[in-house]
């Protein structure tokens, strides 16, 4: 990846198809050692390709990927019974109070 980026940042200096050693240039002035086979194997697949058109395929492949989250689920349907729901109701209580007293025991909060 920080080939990637020395390459992409030489990109953007106007350096239209920099060299392995351009590359390792930029990683040095930042104290980074090149690793040699990455990069050959970078500059290699680059080679003779305009980093615009990369870029651009690169986010229409990206669209095409799912992304964020598929929202919640919806809740259980009850068991038949009225007992359910007020035993739930219960649990739920319980938890509160845990988590209530779970609070009170860091002795600080986070907005005083």
């Amino acid at each position: 990846m920080k080939h990637l980026a020395a390459y992409l940042l030489l990109g953007l200096g106007g350096n239209t198809s920099p060299s392995a050693d351009d590359v390792k240039g930029v990683l040095s002035s930042v104290g980074i050692d090149a690793d040699e086979e990455r990069l050959d194997k970078l500059i290699s697949e680059l080679e003779g390709k305009d980093l615009q058109e990369l870029i651009a395929e690169g986010t229409n492949k990206l669209a095409s990927v799912p992304s964020g989250g598929g929202g919640g689920g919806g809740a259980a349907a009850p068991a038949a019974g009225g007992a359910a729901p007020e035993a739930e109701a219960e649990k739920e209580e319980k938890k509160e109070e845990e988590k209530e007293e779970s609070d009170e025991d860091m002795g600080f909060s986070l907005f005083d």
